[in-house]
């Protein structure tokens, strides 16, 4: 998997203080796409274990306290992404039991793989649907276009 960025301090994408990784590859291709260079699954850095190690260790950190993980991008749900993000999630719900992940997907939640969705099991919030242009809104809190549903899970 690549990323584009990771904000280890992040105030805008989700809830409170938040860890962002933004990674590559996108297949939906939205006209109007703040994002355009995330599209390529190979654009920017290669995803390393020493990356995700630093996510944790940030998430962790009592210096500055963080509510949870964003992912974004690109798409954390394309095909490329869904183990290394599954692998991802897995590992903030055991090391940081007390955190929340949001995730955004241009893939509506009823048109989810089973690899996908076992990724969404884990996840707090999933905004899901492509952006819509002629639907977007900036008074919309956490999504571009109003076809974009925010979903709120309760975990067990």
């Amino acid at each position: 998997m690549h990323y584009s960025a990771y904000h280890s301090v992040d105030v805008v994408n989700g809830e409170g203080t938040r860890c962002t990784l933004f990674v590559s590859g996108c297949e939906h291709a939205c006209k109007g796409c703040y994002n355009q260079s995330t599209w390529r699954a190979d654009s920017g850095h290669l995803y390393i274990q020493a990356l995700e190690d630093q996510i944790i260790a940030d998430l962790n950190d009592k210096r500055i306290k963080r509510r949870g993980l964003t992912l974004s991008g690109g798409d954390p749900l394309h095909p490329v992404n869904v183990e290394t993000i599954l692998q991802l999630v897995k590992r903030v719900r055991d090391e940081c039991p007390d955190k929340d992940i949001w995730l955004w997907s241009g893939y509506q939640l009823n048109e989810l793989s089973e690899a996908q969705h076992a990724v969404v099991a884990l996840v707090d919030v999933l905004i899901d649907g492509k952006f819509e242009q002629e639907k977007a809104d900036p008074a919309l809190l956490w999504r571009g276009s109003s076809n974009q549903i925010v979903h709120r899970f309760t975990r067990e």
